[in-house]
């Protein structure tokens, strides 16, 4: 884990955080998305929780994601 901002003046360390964070927030995305929907949630709304469209989040999860019965 990070505990620092890596100095941007060393680009190898900077650039390696910067894939770290993205692969963490990737994941944090698909498990969040995950529980929204076990939780009921629809498309609509977890665009509006992630600040894009409906198409977008569906088309980038609708096959991740199982909808399991509640």
């Amino acid at each position: 884990m990070i505990e620092k901002v890596p100095d941007p003046s060393n680009p190898i360390e900077a650039l390696s955080a910067v894939v770290s964070l993205r692969r963490l927030a990737d994941r944090l995305e698909a498990a969040s998305v995950q529980a929204a929907i076990d939780q009921g949630w629809n498309w609509v709304q977890i665009a509006e929780a992630l600040g894009v469209t409906k198409q977008a989040v569906h088309k980038k999860y609708a096959r991740r994601v199982e909808r399991r019965a509640t």
